[in-house]
């Protein structure tokens, strides 16, 4: 009978991060700017509101904060209207 070595498994794979965006888990291949996220999912980053880990971000720093695996984000967009 052969030695067989025990391969552990990662919950997922090397080189994803796993985030919790508005309270759901997201994954992703590499780290990404909150800006590319916000275009990924099909929101102007000019027109939303962005929570990291309980801090605001301010808009101009969005294209330079990378998120990291165990990040939490509450996004909050804006719509207009009225009658």
């Amino acid at each position: 009978m052969e030695n067989q070595a025990q391969i552990s498994v990662a919950t997922h794979p090397v080189g994803t991060i796993n985030i919790i965006m508005n309270g759901e888990g997201r994954q992703f291949d590499t780290a990404i700017s909150v800006h590319e996220l916000l275009c990924r999912i099909g929101l102007n980053p000019g027109k939303v509101a962005v929570e990291l880990n309980r801090a605001i971000l301010s808009r101009s720093t969005f294209a330079d904060v990378l998120l990291a695996d165990g990040d939490t984000l509450e996004i909050v967009h804006f719509v207009g209207g009225g009658a």
